[in-house]
């Protein structure tokens, strides 16, 4: 039997803030002080910090993740004619912003384990689109790290350098993950990431950052962010679009910064426990060995999800679903010509998935009640 108690928070970010307050506050007293909102000296010491984190050369601020994906696109040129392979099982922006160059998409479906596109499935996509092109050129893929953990980035790269595909890396949900070793945010031609508020680093607003180590790249990106700005803000040498990032945002993150690593640590304790203890019960997330995850979200799999979900309601856990839709059947997307039926792996998975509290300060107690009322609501289904 479920009894009700005190509200449990689905992400806790006052618990966060509460930790670092006098340091936000701080930051962005400096940023009201010297009156450089935007692009001010925050920016800079962000994009030096995070580079440096990553692993890379280059760190771009951007205005959000949506920014940071569209802008790499530009920085290749993608445009008409063109055509990016990607998952159908993630937010809309990863594939939005091809479309929005006038660029075609080729969705291609994910790992049953892991979440992520399928290399062997993405090879076969790629071979089949070949052969039918009809004057379209591949030109990139876009894997998606989704829920925390990175793609498989070894077997993507291996087909995208056969095929001369760059790699966008989309590391929304990842920043702060390793595949063999390496950062999320270095495992692509060039990646992206968001700073949403609900991000494993998130700020108090939108934001973003885009990673490489190609020079020329990064140089471009600087200037599309900027209107396409040349030597100053009235030589413009490119079509570009508004996608700085505010200097405020950017305090943000850097007092974030100081507790991230240790929040990272206190995520994968959560989710150790988690698995623990609903191992078996429900299905849980599945982490490959080579890499770590940082937990965007916690997921797990049931039959009966709206039954369960609604169970939950009713007890105080707070629930999510992501992706109740694959991009191949959404409105937005029907002049692909998709159909169900086309990625019965992702229709499977957004069928019976979805997430439930993650967050750093999560409290055994917590952890608890949610576990025994996931357990409770799904033994109650099946009675």
């Amino acid at each position: 039997m479920i009894t009700e108690r005190k509200k449990i928070d689905f992400i806790d970010l006052k618990a966060q803030q509460r930790r670092i307050r006098t340091s936000i506050e701080d930051r962005i007293k400096k940023v009201m002080d010297h009156g450089a909102y935007i692009m001010g000296p925050e920016i800079a010491e962000l994009e030096e910090k995070l580079a440096r984190y990553v692993g890379v050369k280059h760190c771009i601020g951007c205005a959000s993740g949506t920014d940071a994906l569209l802008l790499p696109l530009m920085a290749y040129n993608l445009g008409p004619g063109d055509v990016v392979f990607t998952s159908p099982f993630t937010f809309i922006a990863t594939a939005e912003v091809v479309a929005l160059l006038g660029a075609s998409l080729v969705f291609v479906d994910i790992d049953p384990h892991t979440y992520n596109i399928d290399p062997k499935k993405l090879e076969d996509a790629v071979v089949k689109f070949l052969k039918v092109s009809s004057g379209k050129k591949a030109k990139g893929v876009i894997p998606v790290d989704l829920f925390g953990q990175p793609a498989d980035y070894d077997a993507i790269s291996v087909i995208a350098k056969k095929h001369g595909l760059f790699v966008l890396q989309d590391a929304a949900q990842s920043f702060g993950a390793t595949y063999k070793g390496k950062k999320a945010g270095s495992l692509g031609d060039v990646a992206a990431t968001s700073f949403f508020p609900a991000k494993p680093l998130g700020c108090y607003g939108d934001g973003g950052a885009i990673f490489c180590n190609d020079d020329a790249i990064a140089e471009k990106l600087r200037s599309l962010r900027v209107h396409g700005q040349g030597s100053d803000k009235y030589d413009n040498v490119r079509i570009g679009i508004n996608g700085r990032l505010d200097s405020i945002q950017a305090a943000v993150l850097l007092a974030k910064m100081e507790i991230f690593d240790e929040e990272i640590i206190l995520r994968n304790s959560v989710a150790s426990r988690y698995t623990e203890k609903l191992k078996g019960a429900v299905g849980t997330p599945f982490v490959r060995d080579d890499c770590s995850s940082v937990w965007a979200q916690y997921s797990i799999l049931v039959p009966e999800r709206a039954n369960v979900m609604s169970k939950l309601k009713r007890a105080g856990v707070p629930t999510a679903i992501y992706y109740p839709k694959p991009l191949h059947l959404q409105e937005a997307f029907r002049s692909l010509g998709y159909r169900h039926g086309d990625f019965p792996v992702s229709e499977r998975i957004a069928d019976s998935i979805f997430s439930i509290p993650m967050h750093p300060y999560l409290s055994h107690e917590d952890q608890d009640y949610i576990v025994n009322a996931i357990v409770g609501s799904w033994n109650s289904t099946t009675e």
